[in-house]
């Protein structure tokens, strides 16, 4: 028998931006239905950015027990317990699991069902036994890992980021298809782990990031021993021996064959849009996600799209703020759309590559006169101190300094960015970083050092040297 429930607000998913929807609007007594037909959490909890991130910790672990003896340390060799790894990255799951529980948001008063959902109309979606007719919908169904259709690829066990963190064995030679930041995360933290790793990608490995910062961080995983093939595609895939598997590529020095024990599918997201009934519920979408307006409207009145599926910038953190921006319309009836130029992000590599506003180019073609200020960790004394010299930041300021671009490659850049992400949403200059003080010694000081070049010219201009000439006769 189905049962009707009319809630105010109907959410599809319960990854990231799901929840955040669901917690938020029950918080406030409203009446709330959660659809999930996965695991609670999505893809970020369970496959994504949790157990990604459990394994990258165990990378680091080994690799500072090899570069121990440079600070006069020797913890002997290191030695690797792969099983202990995945009860390592599986803990820190189970350990996160519980704030994103059926149990915890049912004792928030949320309706959760576990269930497939789809719209039956503009106005209806149907989940198992349960027919819902809410005020307000929000689809949060997020995105899965894209596979190509390479030939060959369906005759082996390739793995992909849903599958990874599930191997107990360490591969012997993990063959990575794809070079962006997924893949560069995890050709490292496997190298680091003891594998064999070799990276094909079409293109340019982190294409995506400024091309000066980027080449810092492939250089030091290309140093510790992983293999990068760039311009190169990936033509076929065969069962090679007992065990193996067998890749053939092709760039413009011809086709070549890589030999290996596992291959890792990293080329991408595909948007989850397929059996949710988006048609019949009168919603525009193609096979980048659903179209949305800037305040994350679909063409059904009725009904926003966030995260991954709304196809845009495919983030954890992003979803998160495209959640806040419909309660604030759904609840309070306040105007809200996106800004997609106060978004940061972060590559996890080690070092960490990270970027907010607009890249050098970008700058340029919309400002015109920009500034480009640099500073290299290797003139910081903390960075120094770890040796941890590899990197520099990059701030790109209009020709007022206001701060419309930073770009960080180097250890902590993932951190560090976060105060270059506040400043460019509150379009602060460079005389708002002036005027702070970092503790010393950190290697945040890199970028007030990188701000204060702005003035530099300052110093040598004739006028002003007359001025302070004149100021010093009074005393």
């Amino acid at each position: 028998m189905t049962t009707t429930l009319r809630p105010d607000i109907c959410v599809i998913g319960a990854g990231s931006g799901g929840l955040t929807v669901a917690a938020a609007a029950a918080s406030f007594g409203v009446d709330v239905v959660l659809i999930e037909k996965g695991k609670m959490g999505g893809d970020c909890l369970n496959y994504g950015c949790v157990p990604s991130k459990a394994i990258i910790a165990a990378g680091k672990h080994a690799h500072a027990i090899a570069e121990a003896p440079h600070f006069g340390v020797n913890a002997g060799e290191v030695k690797i317990d792969y099983k202990k790894v995945h009860e390592h990255i599986h803990s820190v799951i189970g350990a996160i699991a519980p704030n994103d529980s059926v149990e915890r948001f049912t004792a928030l008063g949320v309706k959760v069902i576990e269930a497939a959902a789809a719209f039956t109309d503009p106005d209806t979606v149907v989940a198992g036994d349960y027919e819902i007719k809410a005020r307000r919908y929000v689809v949060a169904t997020g995105s899965t890992p894209f596979v190509p259709p390479i030939p060959g690829l369906d005759t082996v066990d390739y793995l992909t980021n849903e599958t990874l963190f599930d191997r107990t064995q360490r591969a012997r030679h993990l063959i990575v298809i794809g070079g962006g930041p997924i893949g560069m995360e995890m050709a490292q933290a496997h190298r680091r782990l003891g594998s064999e790793v070799t990276v094909i990608e079409g293109l340019k490995a982190l294409g995506k990031d400024d091309p000066e910062l980027a080449a810092v961080v492939l250089d030091r995983i290309r140093a510790e021993g992983v293999t990068i093939m760039e311009g190169t595609s990936v033509t076929a895939v065969k069962k090679f021996g007992r065990a193996g598997v067998r890749v053939t590529v092709e760039s413009e020095d011809g086709e070549s064959t890589v030999d290996g024990s596992h291959i890792l599918v990293a080329t991408g997201r595909a948007v989850n849009v397929e059996g949710i009934g988006l048609t019949e519920a009168g919603i525009e979408y193609d096979r980048k996600g659903i179209k949305v307006q800037p305040n994350l409207k679909t063409t059904n009145r009725r009904v926003f799209a966030i995260g991954d599926v709304a196809g845009g910038l495919q983030f954890t953190h992003v979803a998160g703020y495209h959640a806040g921006l419909v309660v604030q319309q759904i609840l309070f009836r306040a105007p809200a759309k996106q800004n997609t130029g106060i978004i940061p992000w972060a590559t996890y590599t080690d070092p960490e590559l990270a970027h907010v506003g607009l890249g050098e180019e970008e700058a340029r073609k919309k400002h015109g006169e920009i500034q480009v200020l640099r500073w290299p960790y290797a003139e910081n004394d903390r960075a120094l101190a770890e040796r941890k010299t590899d990197g520099l930041i990059k701030l790109i300021t209009d020709k007022k300094g206001r701060v419309v671009g930073v770009s960080i490659a180097g250890a902590g850049a993932g951190e560090m960015i976060n105060m270059w992400a506040l400043a460019i949403a509150n379009k602060m200059r460079l005389s708002n970083v002036r005027g702070y003080v970092p503790p010393y010694p950190t290697m945040a000081e890199i970028g007030k050092r990188a701000a204060i070049t702005y003035y530099s010219p300052m110093t040598r201009k004739p006028f002003v040297r007359r001025i302070i000439g004149f100021m010093r006769r009074f005393g």
